[in-house]
C-alpha cells in the first residue's frame, strides 16, 4: 500500500508539476499583454466564474461524491453494471451541465451584475467602471462554455483515477495552458481588445482536454453511450452526496468569489493582484495537497467499503505527514520570496514594479493559509470516503461566515487602496478555521487523530522550515536590487535561493530524524 500510494502520488505530482509550470508561463504571457489594468481585471474575473463552476461540477463536489460510489460498485458489482452506472451518470450530468452552460451564456450580464457588483453600479451611473461591466458580459459568453467541456473531462478523469490511472487526468490541464498561451500569441493580436482573444483560449482548451481523454476511456472499456438516469440508484446516491458537497468542498472557491465581489469596489488592479498571488499559491497546493488528496480518496473509499478502520486511519495519517513535510517549507518559502517570485514570473510588458509590490503583499497574506488549504484537501476525504457529505457542509458554512466577518474587519480597516490584502488574509484565516474544525470532527467521530509519530514529525518540520526561512532572508537581495537585475540574473538568483532553501530544510530535517520509514503507511 505504501509503495502504491507513494508511486501514485509521485505520478500525480510530476504531471501536476508540468501543468503548474505551464500555468505560470501562461500567466506570465497574460501579465505581459494585459498587466494589472482594467482589461486584466475583467479577463481574470470572467475566467474565475467558469473556473468556480468547474470546481463544483467537475473537480470538487462531483468527484468527491462520484469516486466513493464508483469504488463501491467496483467491489460489489460486475463490469456490465459498472458500465451502465457510468452511462447513467454521464448522461444525467451531461444534460444538467448543458442546461447550465446555455443559461450562463444567455444570462452573462446577470452573472456579472451579481459577482461584479461594483462594476454594475458604475455602469448604472455611467462611471469609469461601466466599460468593465460591458466587456465582462461579452467575454463571459466566450468562457462559460468551458464549463461543459471541463465537467465531462472531470468525469472521465474520476473514472480513470478510480481505475488507478492517475497520470492521464493529472496531465490533461497541460492542454488548457497550451491553448491559452497560443491564444495570447496568435489570436489576441487580431482583436482591438486582446483580452477577448485570450478568452477564446478557454473554449479551445476545454475541447482539446476532452478529446485527449476519450481514447484512454475507450482503451479502459469505459467509453459508454450516455443515458438519462435521474432515478438510477447509483445516480440517486451521487445526488444525495453531491448536493451538500456542492457547498462543502468548494468553500475556499466561494470565499475567493466573495473576495472578487468586494475587490470590484476597490482600486483598479485589486482583482489582478489577488489573482496573480493566488496563482502562486495554487502551485504548491496542486503539486502536493491536491495530488495527495487525489490518490488517497479511492484508497480510503475501498478501505471503508472493506471495513478496514485501522488502515483507513493510517492512510489519513500518511497523507497528513506528506502535507506537513511539503506544505510547511512551501508556505514559508512563498512568504519570504513573494516579491522575487512575482518579479521573475510577471514583471514585464504592462506588469510594472508597482504591481509586483502590491501583488507580493497579497501573496504573503494568502501564504499564511497554505498549510491550512492543504490540510483541508486531505482531511475532507476522511468524510467523503465514508459518504458523509453533510458534516463538511456544516463546517464549510461556519468557515464561510467566518470569512465574511474577517473580510469586513480586515478589508475595511485597510481601506480602498490596500483592502485587497485584508481579503487575502481573511481567506487564509477562514481556511485555518475550516481545517481545524474538520480535524476536530474526525477526532470526535473516532475516525482519525494525529498519531504521536505525526506530531513529532510536524514539530521537526516546523523547526526546519523556520531555520530555512532565516537563511533565505539573510541571503535574499533587496527588492530594489531585484528590480535592477536582468531576467537571466533574476532567474539564477531565485533558483539559487530556492535550491539553498530546499537543501537547508531537508538537511536539517534529516539531522533531526527524518527517515524513509516515516513516509510509509
Amino acid at each position: 500500500m505504501s509503495k502504491k500510494l507513494l508511486r501514485s502520488g509521485a505520478i500525480v505530482s510530476a504531471m501536476t508539476l508540468i501543468s503548474r509550470v505551464l500555468g505560470l508561463v501562461r500567466d506570465a504571457f497574460i501579465a505581459a499583454v494585459l498587466g494589472a489594468g482594467p482589461a486584466a481585471d475583467v479577463y481574470l474575473f470572467v475566467a474565475k466564474i467558469p473556473n468556480f463552476m468547474r470546481r463544483l461540477f467537475a473537480e470538487g463536489a462531483f468527484a468527491q461524491a462520484f469516486v466513493p460510489v464508483l469504488s463501491e460498485y467496483q467491489t460489489q458489482k460486475d463490469k456490465d453494471e459498472i458500465r451502465y452506472f457510468i452511462a447513467c451518470v454521464s448522461g444525467t450530468l451531461g444534460t444538467i451541465v448543458t442546461c447550465v452552460a446555455i443559461a450562463g451564456v444567455i444570462l452573462s450580464p446577470l452573472l456579472v451584475m451579481i459577482f461584479g457588483t461594483g462594476w454594475f453600479v458604475e455602469w448604472l451611473n455611467d462611471g469609469e467602471g461601466a466599460q468593465k461591466f460591458e466587456l465582462a458580459s461579452l467575454m463571459l459568453k466566450i468562457t462559460f462554455p468551458y464549463l461543459w467541456f471541463i465537467t465531462l473531462v472531470g468525469l472521465a478523469g474520476s473514472i480513470l483515477n478510480a481505475l488507478g490511472r492517475f497520470a492521464v487526468s493529472s496531465f490533461t490541464p497541460v492542454f488548457l495552458n497550451l491553448a491559452i498561451i497560443s491564444a495570447v500569441v496568435f489570436i489576441s493580436p487580431h482583436f482591438d481588445e486582446p483580452a477577448i482573444g485570450i478568452a477564446w483560449g478557454w473554449f479551445i482548451g476545454g475541447l482539446v482536454q476532452l478529446l485527449f481523454q476519450l481514447p484512454f476511456l475507450y482503451k479502459a472499456n469505459m467509453l459508454v453511450k450516455p443515458k438519462w438516469g435521474w432515478k438510477d440508484p447509483g445516480v440517486v446516491k451521487i445526488r444525495t452526496l453531491m448536493i451538500p458537497a456542492l457547498f462543502g468542498v468548494s468553500v475556499s472557491q466561494i470565499n475567493l468569489l466573495f473576495d472578487t465581489v468586494i475587490a470590484t469596489f476597490l482600486t483598479t488592479g485589486s482583482v489582478s493582484w489577488l489573482f496573480y498571488s493566488d496563482r502562486l499559491l495554487e502551485f504548491p497546493l496542486g503539486l502536493f495537497g491536491i495530488a495527495i488528496a487525489t490518490v488517497i480518496l479511492p484508497s480510503l473509499s475501498r478501505q471503508h467499503s472493506g471495513e478496514s478502520p485501522e488502515l483507513f486511519s493510517k492512510t489519513m495519517d500518511w497523507a497528513v505527514r506528506m502535507v506537513v513535510m511539503m506544505g510547511l517549507p512551501a508556505m514559508v518559502g512563498l512568504m519570504v520570496l513573494a516579491g522575487p517570485m512575482i518579479t521573475v514570473l510577471f514583471m514585464r510588458g504592462e506588469f510594472l514594479a508597482s504591481d509586483v509590490t502590491m501583488a507580493s503583499y497579497s501573496l504573503v497574506a494568502y501564504g499564511c493559509g497554505l498549510l491550512s488549504f492543504m490540510m483541508i484537501k486531505v482531511l475532507a476525504p476522511g468524510f467523503y470516503a465514508r459518504q458523509d457529505t453533510k458534516t463538511p457542509v456544516k463546517i464549510g458554512i461556519r468557515a464561510m461566515i467566518a470569512n465574511m466577518g474577517f473580510n469586513v474587519v480586515l478589508a475595511g480597516s485597510l481601506g480602498y487602496e490596500y483592502g485587497y490584502i485584508g481579503l487575502a488574509l481573511a481567506t487564509a484565516l477562514s481556511a485555518t478555521c475550516n481545517a481545524f474544525w474538520l480535524y476536530r470532527q474526525l477526532k470526535r467521530d473516532e475516525v482519525y487523530r494525529f498519531s504521536n509519530q505525526t506530531k513529532v514529525f510536524a514539530i521537526k518540520a516546523f523547526f526546519s522550515a523556520l531555520v530555512m526561512a532565516a537563511i533565505v532572508v539573510y541571503l535574499n537581495p533587496s527588492m530594489a536590487q531585484w528590480f535592477e537585475m536582468d531576467l537571466m540574473a533574476k532567474i539564477y538568483q531565485l533558483g539559487l535561493l530556492i535550491g539553498v532553501a530546499a537543501f537547508s530544510y531537508f538537511s536539517l530535517f534529516a539531522i533531526l530524524g527524518l527517515r524513509p520509514k516515516q513516509l510509509r503507511v
